[in-house]
This record gives C-alpha cells, sequence and structure tokens, in this order.
C-alpha cells in the first residue's frame, strides 16, 4: 500500500505571478485590506485595479478581507464583500455584478489530489453569477460555478454548481427549493 510522502512534494509548475509581485501585494493585503480599520472601498477598488483586477463600479469591500492575487479576480458592478470573506484564488475567479458575498465566506480554488503520494496541487477556477448570495461561513469549492441569482445558504459547502435561482444549504449542499424575487 502507498503512502503520501510530502517530502516529494512540488509546485513548480504552478506560478502564480512574479515573486515581486507576490511580496508587494501580500503587504498591500495585510495592511489594506486584512485588517479591521475601514478603508474606503473606492481606495480598495484602486489598489485591486493596480494590481491586474478587473472591478466594475459600486462595490463594497468591508473591513478584513483576504484576497490572495487581484490578478486573477473580477468582479462586476454593486457587489458586496463582507468582513473576513477570503478569496483564495490560485486561479481565475470571477463575480458577476449584483452578488453578496456575506461574513466570512470563503472563495477555494485550490486542493490536492490525494490520490498521488506526492499531494500534487489542483487548481480550479470559480465563478459566481449574477445576483448570487453566499451565505455567511459558506464555502465555494474549486471548479464550482454558481449560476445566476442561485443561494448558498449560512454555513454549507458548494462542492458542485448551484442551478440559476436555486437555494442550497448542507455539506454537501443541495438544493432545497427555487428562489422567488419579488
Amino acid at each position: 500500500m502507498q503512502h503520501v510522502n510530502l517530502s516529494l512534494y512540488t509546485n513548480t509548475r504552478y506560478s502564480p505571478g512574479k515573486p515581486l509581485n507576490r511580496m508587494v501585494w501580500y503587504f498591500i493585503d495585510m495592511i489594506f485590506f486584512k485588517t479591521l480599520l475601514p478603508f474606503p472601498s473606492g481606495f480598495k477598488m484602486s489598489l485591486l485595479r493596480f494590481f491586474g483586477s478587473k472591478i466594475g463600479t459600486g462595490v463594497v469591500i468591508k473591513p478584513n478581507v483576504h484576497i490572495k492575487y487581484p490578478w486573477f479576480l473580477t468582479i462586476g458592478d454593486h457587489c458586496w464583500i463582507g468582513e473576513g470573506v477570503w478569496i483564495d484564488n490560485l486561479a481565475q475567479v470571477t463575480i458577476g455584478a449584483n452578488v453578496c458575498l456575506s461574513q466570512g465566506s470563503y472563495l477555494l480554488t485550490g486542493s490536492h489530489d490525494y490520490k498521488k503520494n506526492t499531494f500534487d496541487l489542483i487548481t480550479r477556477p470559480i465563478t459566481v453569477e449574477e445576483g448570487t448570495w453566499i451565505g455567511a461561513k459558506a464555502i465555494v469549492c474549486p471548479g464550482v460555478t454558481c449560476h445566476n441569482h442561485s443561494v448558498l445558504a449560512v454555513g454549507s459547502v458548494a462542492v458542485s454548481n448551484l442551478e440559476a435561482y436555486g437555494i442550497y444549504q448542507g455539506n454537501p449542499a443541495v438544493k432545497k427549493r427555487k428562489r422567488a424575487i419579488e
């Protein structure tokens, strides 16, 4: 029977950007984003754009938000990003217009291949389409698309795509009902 041997792990195939850019972003993220100080959203949007994000207008970014790599991030118009959100974007994360990422929600684009003894890194993009609501402490896993106006309830884990206008709950999240918007 095989065993995992982490001494064989290498992620040389993965290149998330220039080392200097990553280092500078690390400090910008810690000072202006992952802080409880309420820096204005417009200022944060300017920093994200400077580092390669595509950001729409009217985006609200609350304090204590962590964004791994802004150059892998697109956010549409009038989105809300709540306190404690972690966008762990080792791969592209695309967020449509009018999306709400509630407090403590987590967008996770990376994992490991547990079948290999080298525990290889796996990255897959996430798409959160227009009008979607990701509830507090909910997790969206690598490769998932949350189709337009879907809802991922508080503390739920999306391991597969969410249908448009579906309300999902649980771990793993299952569809509970259809979303009706008045």
